[in-house]
C-alpha cells in the first residue's frame, strides 16, 4: 500500500530494493522529504509520494523472489558479486555477518554453507 508519506524502508519492502537504493533514488531524482517525527539528528526522512515517485516506484518494482541479475564469474569477477553484495545490505546485516566471519573463520564458514563439509568430516 502506497501512503503519502513513506520511509525508506517501506519503500524499500514495497519494491524490492534495498533502503540505499531508495535514499540514492531520493538524492538522484530530488524527491521531496521531511524530517521524520520523533528522530533526532535530522537524518531520518519521509519521502513524499507524489505522481513523480508512484510513477518511479511503480515502473522500477521488481519481482522479489525472482533473482536479481543473472551473474556470471566470468563477467564481473567473485570479488565484485560479494563487494555488490554487501553493499546492498544494511548496515546490521553487515555487521552480523563479519561478527560470524570473524568469529567461524573462513574454513567454519564454508563447513556452514555445506561447501567444505566432506573435508572436514
Amino acid at each position: 500500500m502506497i501512503k503519502e508519506r513513506m520511509t525508506p524502508e517501506e519503500l524499500a519492502h514495497l519494491t524490492g530494493y534495498s533502503r540505499q537504493t531508495i535514499n540514492k533514488w531520493v538524492r538522484k531524482e530530488g524527491w521531496t522529504t521531511s524530517p521524520r517525527p520523533g528522530v533526532q539528528g535530522g537524518k531520518a526522512r519521509l519521502v513524499h509520494v507524489n505522481d513523480q515517485v508512484r510513477h518511479f516506484i511503480h515502473s522500477a518494482q521488481r519481482n522479489v523472489d525472482a533473482p536479481v541479475s543473472p551473474f556470471t564469474l566470468e563477467e564481473e569477477g567473485f570479488d565484485t558479486l560479494l563487494l555488490s553484495l554487501a553493499k546492498e545490505m544494511s548496515p546490521q546485516e553487515q555487521k552480523l555477518l563479519t561478527s560470524l566471519v570473524l568469529r567461524e573463520g573462513i574454513a567454519g564458514l564454508l563447513q556452514r554453507l555445506g561447501i567444505r563439509a566432506q573435508e572436514m568430516s
